[in-house]
C-alpha cells in the first residue's frame, strides 16, 4: 500500500511542477497544419509546432511540451507532459490506480479540488479523465488529466495551465491530450 501511495504521489507530484525549462528540438515529423508528432516506444502523441519540446527526463516525465508566454507579466508555460510508472507485480487496476490519485488531489495539493472524474473509452483502450485544480505556490492550477493501465505500466497524461488560462488553452490542450495513442 505504501508503494502504491508513492506511485499516485509522484504522478501528482510531476504533474504540477511545469514551468520554462530548457527546451530541446529532436527529429519529429512536421504535418501539413503545422503541428509536430512525437513518436515514442509505446505511444505517439500529436503537438503545435510553435511549442517547445523537452525530451530529457525532467521530473521524471518521458515529454513536456510548453506553450510560449504570452508576455512579460505572464510567468507559467502551460503544458502537457506525460509519466510512464512501472507497476509490474502490483496487481494495480485502474480502478485502484485512480482511487489513490483522486484521493491525494485533496490531501497533496493546497486547495485541491476535484472537479470531474470520468472513464472513457478511445481507440480500443478504456482510459480515466479527471479534472481538478490547486495551488502551487504563487500558481493557481488547472490540471485536465488522462490516465491509462496497459501492460503493466501507468501512463498520465497531463495539460496544465494557469487557472485563468485554461479557457485559452483548452482547445490546443484537449486537442494534444486526445491526440495521443497506445501502440
Amino acid at each position: 500500500m505504501k508503494r502504491i501511495k508513492l506511485i499516485g504521489l509522484t504522478c501528482l507530484f510531476f504533474s504540477l511542477l511545469a514551468s520554462g525549462q530548457t527546451m530541446q528540438r529532436s527529429n519529429q515529423n512536421v504535418l501539413k497544419n503545422g503541428w509536430k508528432t512525437l513518436n515514442g516506444n509505446s505511444y505517439y502523441i500529436t503537438y503545435p509546432g510553435n511549442w517547445d519540446l523537452n525530451t530529457s527526463g525532467l521530473m521524471g516525465s518521458s515529454f513536456f511540451f510548453f506553450s510560449k508566454l504570452t508576455s512579460q507579466q505572464d510567468k507559467f508555460r502551460e503544458n502537457v507532459n506525460l509519466i510512464i510508472q512501472d507497476l509490474n507485480g502490483q496487481n494495480i487496476s485502474l480502478d485502484k490506480y485512480i482511487e489513490i490519485s483522486v484521493g491525494q488531489i485533496k490531501t497533496m495539493i493546497t486547495n485541491g479540488r476535484l472537479l470531474e472524474s470520468l472513464r472513457l473509452n478511445k481507440n480500443g483502450y478504456e482510459f480515466q479523465k479527471v479534472i481538478y485544480i490547486g495551488d502551487q505556490g504563487v500558481f493557481k492550477l488547472k490540471y485536465e488529466q488522462y490516465c491509462w493501465i496497459k501492460n503493466g505500466k501507468a501512463y498520465i497524461l497531463t495539460l496544465t495551465c494557469e487557472n485563468k488560462q485554461f479557457e485559452n488553452y483548452k482547445v490546443t490542450g484537449e486537442k494534444i491530450l486526445n491526440s495521443f495513442k497506445l501502440k
